[in-house]
Parts: structure tokens; C-alpha cells; sequence
């Protein structure tokens, strides 16, 4: 039937997507004859607590969702924000003589149609409709060409829905009693988190090496051109054979590497200061001049992870916000489904990108044959193609009318699609050999490489970035003068080079997406959610674009590995998801594997679900064991690492620290660690200065009012001074009492302030007097400053010591003006960053109301907790404001109009109706569109 014809019976059609905007867009491409709804991501899924699970459910089942003792069924509940559209669902399929779902071709998006059905329980026939591009060709053939519901991939999702809640359900807790409340656990998201943590192990443990080179300028005594250079530059290679010792030699304790140490020879600064003295007045000559031909192939299509992490090095994107993107780019008929593993296209992609080849580049650049790609990712879970730009033609950037983030990305992927089907790009590599003798009789050898493109193929259209910002990228030619074997050189200029070994790199974004890809540890579809929740958890900050982890993760991360190891270990994990795609492809059953996860035992055959117990081999049970006998975990133990000089980092309920001797005794030191700084910068020097600061109580003297001693102190919210109540008052219940405490000015510090001064902070806030209707006025100190108060008007002072010396007449002053409705005086910037590559406007900082964030003038991002006004690099500004622009401005929820299909009731319960629809509306609205539920991984 065609899809823009009625049905036979004049009947209406059902279309559920999963998103409003997916929904818009086809609706278009489908015409009259069908209604077209959105679920807006998942409508049931398992209880967000234990006040959603249904009375008849008691004990565990009630607080993990899951009936681990009949067969691991999961308890599912309508979702409280959709059960206003479930009724709109169920009241169009009322009148519709069919049912479509039409959500994503996955696993999430099998399961999404599932439920539907389930909660739905349809009388009308029912369609799975599956597409991977939103135009009007796929969504016609896709009505035309229905298929059913996929069991198999919704019991694999259930499957991962379940085990990801019993490892968070079970394993969080213990992090609640034994590091600090409301932490969380999950299974690839803790070992996500361990990698962060062991990379910046490997920095703590990092000693430098220094090692020295020479660099020679030669020439050949000829005038020079483009194509034939007069000079060349190399550098010192070997000396009497000996290779020349450079930063890939060293170890991470700054040692030469034993199998390297027989042949290399490590210079210090005397040592090549002296040989580059004895090099002054040498002849040097070729000694070797070797070619070889180079032959570059095309990158494969984008899929999702390659598609972040170029989002990442060439946009400033993070994950999330170039999945953002995209999603946008999908939903409105761009690009096709940009969650995927494979790097197929289909022949009509292929197709289009080689006539686009021809149309832009020429026939030359076209290969003979289409080419293929072999996906890469082990076991690849979806049948999409690679990521590209939708339709049988694509669409050039310019001809999309796409603006900001979505043109960038699509520029970013429509070039990386033609480029894939584009030929080779191939020249030739050169290594020159230069060869003296020192004025002490050593043999010197220095050595040049070169590459020239003589045919640039793809790299016309496309040349992918790099992590290391050092690295050199594919289209970099370096021509070396065409020289020949024994040519005599000249040295115009010998340079002698220190350098020092580096510590290995931080993941960004884009090298740890990679790096799980590479262990083949969750789904590339969920990496974005990871790479957001180990963020948002404060488990990971930011310093530009490196991925710092905080003390907080190393305490987490260290419980893990003593306590629960294999549930962290990297192979544990991959094998965990191998067993996975076994359940998903019908090779291993579900419930035996989560049984022997779970409750450990022997069982059948899934013989690696066993193996859930800890790494020390104390224990192979499963899970549940696991998280019951909870004895052996020291919880000061885990939070506790030494620096050095006997001090320790503890990770405390409210932050780090450090403290050297023990507790209530004379030595004790302790102080505050600002939750900013790297775990590899807290160095025994810097613990050290930490520990002189002043801190812990000052004492101050006795409030002669009262009788209670007062005392200063430093908090984590900066320096405050409060009374010490008497022992036995009580602090909880009814009759509690808590002790009189304000903050500091910002003119006085915590060894300067006196008794008289604490008095007078405390007796805040000051009662100023009244006005002519009696109306008392106050002055207080708040959140944002010093201001008066008059009932509900209030006013901002200048100053702080306004707050004790402005007097009633100058109160009253103030009130007299007009209130000052508009914005303050703009304050000029904190720092400026350059020009957005977006908006192409000036990035600067600004204070504002509520902490420091990037502006261009039309997007503002407020800086994250990692992040420090004076690190900001432009390119992490630039990305916290492509992340704002991704999320779009906030949708305002207008009120919906009571139906006017009865007589009206009391004006009140009017009202309430209202206000109740009001109210739903705004909670659907808070969900962002199509949101699946993968943060659990």
C-alpha cells in the first residue's frame, strides 16, 4: 500500500517514533492517512526507586527492581513524567485500524517498541518500521517493507538493563558506607574511570630523564628552489655506531630501557657541548641517500566512536555534544543513524559518494572499483551503515542551509564519506644519512627524513587529526635537497638540544573512547553517556581538554580493585560483553549467566560469569556474596595515600586533605586539598606549604554575653568564625540549637581577626531602624553580597562595612531612589580566548551571578567544577559553548486549554486541572528527546 494513500477501510495510522522533532519529520513524508506520535525515549523501564515499585513487591525485589529468586524477573513501572503521553498513546490507538513502531534499528530501539507494545496491548495489527535515514524515500519503503518485533535484541537489551542494575544497585551502596554517600558503580563506567586513574598513576610515578642532542643546518652549495631545497636540516643520529639516545630510550623511571642500554649512547650537556666543539670545523658528506615509495589509503567511514574523536580533535566537541549533534542532523533528515559499528556503505551511498568524486575532483581521483571497508569492532551489534549524508545524492554543505555546530559536523562527515571512495595518495620517503669526523677522531652521523606527495588523492578531500598535537598529519610534505651519495655538505650552524622525557598524555575524550574501543569494553553507542556520567559524578574534571581524575576516583577505584578486582578488570569486562553478544545471538541463555553472575556457583557452561569474585582469588562466589560480607574493607584504608615525609591524602565525606601524625595528638597537622588540582601536582614540596598555611581553630577569646568561646576557622567554603556551644546541647530534634557562625569579610583574614571582630559579624544581621510606616529595616550579608532589607524589598550595598556603620537616614535614602530594574554596570572580562571557529565572534570570560563562564555575545557556558579561569585554554572555552549551543535554548511549556467537551465544573477544580496539565507538560518537557537509558553501563 502506498504510504500517502488512505487504508482500504478509510482507517488512520499509528506512527510512534521515539522523538518530537523525528516525529515532525516524517510526518511530512508521509501525508494524510497517518498520525505520527512520539513516546519521547522510553515509557517503562525498571524502578528509579523503591517508591515506584508496586506495593505487592517487598524486600530486595522492592530495592533493586529485579526478582533475582524467580528467574531475575524485572519489575517494570510507567515512568511518573510519561504517563500523560502513555494516555495520548492510547487514546490515538482508540481510533487507528493500524500500529507502526517506528523507533530506532537497535537494541535500545527495539526495546522502545517493546514496551510500547506491552503498555499498549494493541487490538489493531501491528508493524515494526525500520529505517536508517530519515528521507522520504526510506520512510516510504519502510512503511511499504514492515517487518516484525525482534525478540532477540530485546531480550539482549533486558539482559544489559538488568546486569547493570544489580552492579549498581549492589556495588554503589558499598561505596555509600565506605568512601562517601551518593557515589555510583557501573560496568563499563568504573573501569572507564579506572583508566583515567591509572594513566595518572603512571604520571605520579614518572621520573624525568634529560638527554641531549645536536642539530646541524647543512648545505649544499647550490642556489635552491621549491622543488630542490639549499639546505637541509638533520639531526645527530649515532656516534661511532652508537645510536643516539633519545625520548622513546628511557623508561618511566628515567633509565635507559635494558635491552637498549649495550648500544645506545646517552649524552649530557658536557658531553654534547664538547662534541659540538669538535664537530666546528669538520667536512661532512652523503653518506646514504635511501627512497622509498609512499602510499597512503583512505580512512574508513565515520562510525559513532571515530566520529567523536575527530568531532573531538578537529570541532573542540565532546562526546556528548557531537552525539547531540548529530542527533539533530538525524532527526531532521541529514545524515543516517549515528549510532553504529560498521563502516559499510550501501551501494546507493556508494554511489553517490563517487559521483560526487567526479563532480568535484575530477575522474582521475576516482578508483576503478568502489571500495569496501572490514568492520573493526568485534562483535557489531547493529545492522546500519557507516555514518553519511543521507539521501541517494548528497547534499554539499553549502547546499544544506545548516548553520553553527550541525554545519560543521556535516561538513566533517560528508568529506570523510567522499573521501572514502577516492583513490590512494602516494610520493615517495626519503631518508638522508650525513656523515664527519670529530677533531678527536669520532664518527658522526646525522640524519634527515623527507616526504613529497606527488599525487594527493584523498588527502584533496579529507586528512584526519591526530591526539598528539606534535604529530604530523598525513598531507605534511618535507622536501630535502635532491643530493646524491658522497655530495660534500656544509654545516652552517650546529645547535646543541636539551630535552626532558614527559610523562604519558592524559586521555582527552576522544584517545579514552578509543581506548575502550580498543579493549573492546562496552558499546561505542554508549560512550558518550560514560564519558557524561564519570564527568558528572566529579570522578573526572577538565584542564583544557585532558581528563584529570580526582582523589575521590582514586579512593573509589582503589576499593574496587582490593575488594571487587574482577569486577574492574579490563579483560573481566570485555569477556563480560562477549557473553553478552553470545545471549544476544541466541549462542547462551540469560538467566543461567545472570545466575552464576550474581549467585556464583556452577552451572552451564557460561563458565566466565563465574568468575565475579574478587582479583586476590580469596573468593570466586558471585555478586551478591560479594557485597554482604563487607568486614574486610577498611574504609580509611581505601581513602588513604601517602605522599611523602609522612603525610597522607585521606579522602574525607567532604573532600581531600592531608594530615601528618595522629589524630588528637600534639603533632597532629592537617589541612585542606583544593579539589581542583591534579593528583599528580601534590607533590611533598606543595603538601608541605599546605601544612604551614594556618589552619585548623583559632581560638579568639569568650563572648562575655553568653559565655561561649569563639573561635575562627577555614572551611570549604573560605574562612568563618562561630561559637562553641556547651557539651549535652542538643543538635537534633525539636530542641536543637545551632551555634551563631558568619564568614569573613573579604578584608579580613583568619590571622588578623579579632574577638570584637567575630562579635560583630555574628550580630548580623543589623536591625538599622525603621521606616515612617514602621516597617523594620535590616542589613545582612548574603550570597551575593552585602545588601538592606524592608520586607521584601532589598538593596545592595557598596561596601561590607556598610553593613555596621550605614545609618537609618542613609538607609532611607537608598529606598527613596528608584529600584534599579536593570543589570549592573557590565564588568569587564576575566580573560579573552580569540575567536569562536562557530560563531566566529570573540570568546571571552566573564563574573557573573553565578561563577565564571565563556560568552560570545549570543552563547553562555558556565565553567565546570574542573575548570579554573586562569587554565582555560580557547579551545576547552570553544567547546563548553559547543556543548551549550548543542543542548538549544531551554523550551518554556505552554499551559494546555482545558477540552471544552463538557460543561464547565467550580472554577477551582478548573484550576486545578490546569495547573495539573500544566505541570506534566513541563515534566515532559524536561526530558531531553529520545533520551535511551545506556548511563547505567
Amino acid at each position: 500500500m502506498s504510504p500517502t494513500s488512505e487504508t482500504a477501510q478509510g482507517g488512520r495510522r499509528l506512527v510512534i517514533v521515539e522523538s518530537p522533532a523525528k516525529a515532525k519529520t516524517i510526518k511530512g513524508y508521509l501525508g494524510p492517512g497517518y498520525v505520527v506520535e512520539a513516546s519521547v525515549g522510553h515509557i517503562r523501564d525498571l524502578p528509579s526507586g523503591a517508591a515506584e515499585v508496586p506495593e505487592k513487591y517487598t524486600g530486595e525485589v522492592r530495592r533493586l527492581g529485579v526478582d533475582v529468586e524467580h528467574d531475575f524477573q524485572p519489575i517494570y513501572v510507567v515512568n511518573a513524567d510519561k504517563k500523560a503521553q502513555v494516555k495520548k498513546l492510547k487514546d490515538l490507538l482508540k481510533d487507528s485500524t493500524e500500529l507502526f513502531l517506528a523507533t530506532d534499528e537497535d537494541r535500545e530501539g527495539e526495546a522502545i517498541a517493546w514496551h510500547l507494545l506491552e503498555v499498549l496491548k494493541p487490538k489493531v495489527p501491528v508493524h515494526r518500521m525500520v529505517f536508517h535515514e530519515i528521507t522520504k524515500d526510506a520512510i516510504r519503503s519502510a512503511v511499504a517493507n514492515p517487518r516484525e518485533l525482534n525478540k532477540r535484541m530485546v531480550d539482549a537489551q533486558e539482559t544489559r538493563r538488568i546486569l547493570d542494575r544489580l552492579y549498581g544497585y549492589e556495588v554503589s551502596p558499598v561505596l555509600w558506607k565506605k568512601v562517601m554517600p551518593k557515589l555510583s558503580a557501573g560496568r563499563v563506567q568504573s573501569v572507564a574511570t579506572r583508566l583515567v586513574v591509572e594513566r595518572e598513576r603512571e604520571r605520579i610515578a614518572f621520573r624525568s630523564a634529560e638527554y641531549w642532542d645536536l642539530t646541524g643546518t647543512f648545505a649544499t652549495g647550490r642556489a635552491g628552489d621549491l622543488s630542490d631545497p639549499s639546505s637541509l636540516v638533520a639531526r645527530l643520529s649515532a656516534v661511532d655506531g652508537k645510536r643516539i639516545a633519545q625520548g622513546r630510550d628511557f623508561d618511566s623511571l628515567g633509565q635507559i630501557k635494558g635491552g637498549n642500554s649495550a648500544n645506545t649512547l646517552h649524552l649530557d650537556e658536557a658531553n654534547a657541548r664538547a662534541l659540538a666543539a669538535a664537530l666546528a670545523d669538520t667536512r661532512f658528506a652523503v653518506r646514504s641517500v635511501e627512497s622509498k615509495p609512499y602510499r597512503r589509503s583512505p580512512y574508513a567511514p565515520f562510525r559513532t566512536t571515530t566520529m567523536q574523536q575527530e568531532a573531538s580533535r578537529k570541532l573542540g566537541f565532546g562526546a556528548k555534544a557531537t552525539m547531540q549533534v548529530a542527533q539533530k542532523l538525524y532527526e531532521n533528515g541529514f545524515i543516517t543513524y549515528m549510532r553504529t559499528d560498521s563502516t559499510t556503505l550501501s551501494d546507493t551511498a556508494v554511489s553517490a559518494a563517487r559521483a560526487q568524486v567526479t563532480q568535484l575532483y575530477g575522474a582521475d581521483y576516482l578508483p576503478d572499483k568502489p571500495r569496501t571497508y572490514a568492520g573493526k569492532v568485534k562483535n557489531a551489534q547493529e545492522a546500519h551503515e557507516a555514518i553519511r549524508p543521507s539521501g541517494d545524492r548528497f547534499r554539499t554543505p553549502a547546499e544544506t542551509g545548516l548553520s553553527g555546530d550541525q554545519f560543521k559536523l556535516y561538513e566533517l562527515i560528508w568529506k570523510r564519506t567522499v573521501a572514502s571512495q577516492m583513490k590512494d595518495a602516494v610520493g615517495n620517503s626519503v631518508t638522508v644519512k650525513i656523515a664527519g669526523r670529530s677533531s678527536d677522531g669520532r664518527d658522526a652521523e646525522f640524519s634527515a627524513s623527507g616526504k613529497t606527495i606527488t599525487f594527493h588523492g584523498f588527502l584533496k578531500a579529507y586528512v584526519e587529526g591526530a591526539d598528539d598535537p606534535n604529530a604530523e598529519l598525513d598531507d605534511r610534505e618535507r622536501r630535502l635537497p635532491q643530493v646524491s651519495e658522497g655530495d660534500p655538505l656544509t654545516a652552517e650552524e650546529l645547535s646543541v638540544d636539551g630535552h626532558a622525557t614527559k610523562p604519558p598524555a592524559r586521555y582527552t575524550e576522544a584517545s579514552l573512547v578509543k581506548e575502550l574501543e580498543d579493549r573492546e569494553i562496552g558499546r561505542p553507542s554508549t560512550y558518550a553517556s560514560i564519558l557524561g556520567t564519570i564527568l558528572d559524578r566529579g570522578y573526572v574534571f577538565k584542564k583544557g581538554t585532558a581528563l584529570v581524575p580526582s582523589f575521590l576516583s582514586f579512593a573509589v577505584v582503589n576499593l574496587l580493585e582490593k575488594h571487587f578486582g574482577r569486577l574492574v578488570d579490563y579483560d573481566f569486562t570485555a569477556k563480560m560483553e562477549d557473553d553478552l553478544d553470545r545471549i544476544a545471538r541466541g549462542e547462551a541463555q540469560s538467566v543461567p549467566w545472570l545466575r552464576r553472575f550474581y549467585f556464583g556457583g556452577e552451572g552451564s557452561g557460561d563458565a566466565s560469569a563465574a568468575d565475579a569474585g574478587n582479583g586476590d582469588g580469596d573468593h570466586l562466589g558471585g555478586l551478591k556474596e560479594l557485597v554482604t560480607d563487607l568486614g574486610a574493607i577498611d574504609a580509611r584504608e581505601v581513602s588513604s595515600f601517602p605522599v611523602g615525609n609522612d603525610i597522607v591524602l585521606r579522602v574525607g565525606r567532604y573532600g581531600p586533605y592531608i594530615e601528618r601524625g595522629e589524630r588528637d595528638s600534639e603533632n597532629h597537622q592537617r589541612a585542606d586539598v583544593p579539589e581542583d588540582i591534579a593528583p599528580d601536582e601534590l607533590s611533598v614540596e606543595y603538601a608541605e606549604e599546605l601544612l604551614a598555611k594556618p589552619s585548623g581553630d583559632f581560638e579568639l577569646g569568650t563572648d562575655p554575653a553568653s559565655g561561649h568561646q569563639i573561635i575562627a576557622k577555614d572551611g570549604r567554603y573560605g574562612p568563618y568564625v562561630t561559637e562553641v556551644l556547651p557539651e549535652g546541647t542538643p543538635k537534633t530534634g525539636k530542641n536543637a540549637v545551632k551555634p551563631r557562625t558568619a564568614s569573613l569579610f573579604k578584608t579580613m583574614s583568619l590571622d588578623t581577626v579579632t574577638l570584637e571582630d567575630a562579635l560583630k559579624l555574628m550580630s548580623l544581621p543589623r536591625v538599622v531602624g525603621a521606616d515612617a510606616e514602621g516597617v523594620e529595616i535590616t542589613a545582612q550579608n548574603g550570597r551575593y553580597g552585602p545588601y538592606l532589607k524592608k520586607g521584601t524589598d532589598s538593596r545592595s550595598l557598596q561596601t561590607e562595612d556598610q553593613l555596621f556603620s550605614i545609618t537609618l537616614e542613609e538607609a532611607l535614602e537608598i529606598y527613596s531612589q528608584p529600584k534599579q530594574r536593570g543589570r549592573a554596570a557590565a564588568k569587564p572580562p576575566l580573560k579573552e580566548l580569540g575567536e569562536d571557529p562557530v560563531s566566529k565572534k570573540p570568546v571571552v570570560v566573564k563574573d557573573g551571578r553565578f561563577g565564571a563562564y565563556v560568552t560570545d555575545g549570543e552563547t553562555n557556558a558556565t565553567l565546570r567544577s574542573g575548570d579554573s579561569v586562569e587554565e582555560l585554554t580557547p579551545e576547552r572555552g570553544f567547546e563548553l559553548l559547543a556543548e551549550k549551543r548543542a543542548k538549544g535554548p531551554a523550551k518554556k511549556a505552554a499551559a494546555k486549554k482545558a477540552p471544552a467537551k463538557k460543561a464547565p465544573a467550580k472554577k477551582a477544580a478548573a484550576k486545578k486541572t490546569a495547573a495539573k496539565t500544566t505541570t506534566t507538560k513541563k515534566a515532559v518537557a524536561k526530558k531531553a528527546p529520545a533520551k535511551k537509558a545506556t548511563s547505567a553501563e
